[in-house]
């Protein structure tokens, strides 16, 4: 019997090989109203809270359902309110298994990525399953 290759082999990376390095910031005291502009504009489903260049929250759109649910006034609450305060993060070294694995653990789909303490970039569940798979990047 011969052998068929199979088609979705996966691609073992890192997540430097997925994460976008091109990623949306907001001041704590920024309104959840410029937070989504931002991020429909940016078409982004999260964005990193920054306090001085400090990475100290990941605001998703998760978090703005919620805050949507809550009735609150865009205009008024601030991404300090409802952000996801010093989030997981991983590494450009990370693997993608090892980083697909913490967000599905922990009930998340975008994972900040940091070089030190710098926040070089911030990596999706989706964009995680899609290098892993061979699917180019530009389709996520």
């Amino acid at each position: 019997m011969d052998e068929v290759p199979c088609k979705l082999a996966r691609i073992v990376g890192t997540v430097a090989q997925a994460m976008r390095t091109s990623f949306v910031a907001v001041a704590p005291e920024d309104t959840l109203g410029e937070t989504a502009q931002k991020m429909v504009e940016a078409k982004t489903g999260s964005v990193a809270v920054l306090d001085y260049g400090r990475l100290i929250g990941i605001l998703t759109e998760r978090d703005m359902l919620k805050a949507m649910a809550g009735r609150v006034l865009t205009s008024d609450a601030r991404a300090r309110e409802w952000m996801t305060a010093d989030p997981i993060t991983a590494t450009p070294d990370t693997s993608l298994e090892d980083a697909q694995a913490t967000m599905l653990e922990n009930g998340f789909r975008h994972l900040p990525v940091m070089d030190g303490s710098q926040l070089v970039g911030i990596v999706s569940l989706r964009r995680c399953v899609a290098a892993m798979q061979g699917v180019p990047l530009e389709q996520t």
